[in-house]
């Protein structure tokens, strides 16, 4: 059996942790920040675990 490959895209995007979740980060954080304020950048800044429904095709995208 050949090797499954690692969907690059969800590489850069997703982090397993040691428990088996997946790390991501929050979206409208790239650009038009100046309309918003420092607390909702500060929370956008911030690492958040994915929901587990949409970690099984994570897991698929990631096997190793």
């Amino acid at each position: 059996m050949p090797k499954i490959k690692t969907r690059k895209s969800a590489q850069k995007r997703y982090k397993r942790t040691g428990t088996g979740k997946f790390l991501r980060r929050h979206a409208f954080k790239g650009h038009l920040l100046c309309k918003k304020s420092n607390t909702q950048k500060r929370k956008l800044s911030q690492t958040i675990c994915v929901n587990t429904s949409d970690s099984k095709p994570i897991k698929l995208m990631l096997p190793y």
